[in-house]
């Protein structure tokens, strides 16, 4: 029996002759049918004994219908597919077009207006100097019998540095002194001649003037010779007293001589002691024990200096200012002091500048005094020294790069509360090293945009990124050279 899923094909090959209506109707029906036929393996079909010659051949077209049919089926789902291909590319333009036009605002950073402080500082180089500095000479020539200080040693005003051997500076002291004691000797029996001569002149007046008191009473009484000699007497006498006290004067004036030169002699002799004149830093030792130092008084001889003494609890800070900014000195004017020798800083106020501009550095050398009472700073030391140009306090200051323009006046990008940009124009004062001070055009806490305003227009809606900026900056300029001397404070 034949399977009823054959019969079509059977049919379709018995019935050949028909009309060619038939036979396309029978070819599509008989495409339907090998369809199903086509699950079937075509071995199978031949072992059964269901194809035939005719219909093999029926087979192979109805084969090659199928193969048409699942071409033509394949090109439509083909082009079904295509077409929802280019559906959703066409969507996916769609949406990338319209993203195009409605783009997200551009970003830019923003710095907040603040106040705060700005100033210029010029930096300058000094250098440390001792406060004075002097060579101590010995007053007489004399021997150095004991010396009691070295280098480096701190000694107090009036403190023995040496002591020095004069022996003839002592015997002449001895004479002085000898004669001073005579000189009082002297005196001592003028004023007993003197005392002899008045009270001579006393009696010998008083008896004259009795003699005279008589003889006007009763003329006659009192001869005239005798009157005479009375009188001479007295003249006599009173010219004895006058000698006695002229030379009770000299007398006098010889002690006084004599003590002033005992006084002299013995200034000397107190100079053979070398007293230290201020506090200070042995700073050299040019003598030992046993030389010989020629007097330092004598102007025709160089007379070798017995120690250099350094005031260095008190120190010079000398800072060559440059020739631009000398209009900002002032005596009073505190300036910041940088040592990096000890790793410390401090301030100090001008105290004296030459008011003179060296022709060979441009540089006028001005002063500052530092007190130094633990001898911390060894003259010598170099420091950095901060000269106030200009300073300004609690001022609007915004970044250097969010203003355009230059001079007084400029115009930055403001951003109102909806981040929309607004030029506008300001007048800006004293530049720092990033800040610059706002006089007008801003208020505290406005936010500005910082950088190049040429990627911005006015209206633009952009993204703000907050920028962290300090409120107060400091500038400091490079200025003047160091002050080449002599590490115990000599002038030039």
């Amino acid at each position: 029996m034949i399977d009823p899923l054959f019969s079509p094909v059977v049919s379709s090959a018995a019935n050949r002759p028909k009309a060619r209506s038939q036979r396309n109707a029978t070819n599509s029906c008989s495409v339907q049918q090998t369809l199903r036929l086509g699950c079937q393996p075509k071995a199978i079909l031949l072992a059964t004994g269901l194809l035939s010659a005719k219909n093999r051949e029926t087979h192979r077209r109805s084969e090659t219908a199928v193969r048409g049919a699942f071409s033509s089926m394949h090109t439509q789902c083909s082009l079904r597919s295509a077409s929802v291909v280019c559906a959703i590319i066409f969507v996916l333009s769609g949406c990338k077009d319209q993203k195009k036009a409605s783009p997200a605002p551009p970003a830019a950073s923003v710095a907040t207006v603040q106040r705060g402080n700005i100033s210029h500082l010029l930096s300058v180089a000094g250098q440390f100097q001792a406060y004075q500095v002097v060579d101590i000479h010995a007053k007489v020539a004399g021997y150095v019998r004991h010396i009691y200080v070295d280098i480096g040693d701190r000694v107090h005003a009036g403190e023995v540095l040496a002591t020095l051997d004069v022996p003839e500076l002592h015997a002449q002291y001895r004479n002085t002194r000898s004669e001073a004691l005579r000189s009082q000797d002297a005196i001592t029996a003028a004023e007993h001649e003197v005392s002899r001569a008045q009270a001579l002149h006393v009696a010998v007046q008083a008896n004259y003037d009795r003699l005279a008191a008589a003889a006007a009473q009763r003329p006659g009484l009192i001869a005239a010779q005798e009157l005479d000699n009375a009188r001479s007497q007295a003249d006599a006498t009173l010219e004895q007293l006058n000698a006695a006290t002229a030379h009770l004067a000299e007398a006098r004036e010889g002690a006084d001589a004599a003590s002033a030169d005992q006084e002299r002699v013995g200034d000397l002799e107190a100079y053979t002691k070398v007293i230290a004149p201020l506090d200070g830093v042995v700073a050299w030792r040019y003598a030992d024990t046993g030389v010989l130092l020629q007097e330092g008084t004598n102007s025709e001889t160089q007379a070798m200096p017995l120690i250099k003494l350094a005031q260095s609890g008190l120190l010079r800070l000398r800072v060559p200012v440059p020739e631009d900014a000398i209009k900002y000195v002032h005596i009073g004017d505190v300036m910041q002091i940088r040592v990096d020798a000890i790793d410390e800083s401090f301030s100090g106020k001008v105290v004296r500048f030459t008011r003179n501009l060296d022709l060979a550095t441009r540089t006028m050398e001005t002063e500052v005094d530092v007190p130094n009472p633990t001898l911390a700073i060894t003259p010598g030391m170099y420091a950095n020294a901060y000269l106030k140009l200009a300073h300004v306090d609690g001022v609007l200051t915004i970044p250097i790069s969010a203003v355009q323009g230059s001079g007084n006046t400029g115009t930055v990008l403001v951003l109102n509360a909806n981040n929309h940009v607004e030029q506008r124009t300001v007048h800006v004062g004293l530049r720092g090293s990033t800040l610059i001070e706002v006089q007008s055009g801003l208020h505290e806490g406005d936010r500005v945009v910082v950088g190049d305003a040429a990627n911005y227009h006015n209206g633009e809606q952009i993204s703000p990124r907050p920028q962290q900026e300090p409120a107060s900056d400091v500038m400091h300029e490079e200025g003047g050279v160091t002050d080449t001397q002599d590490a115990d404070g000599g002038s030039k």
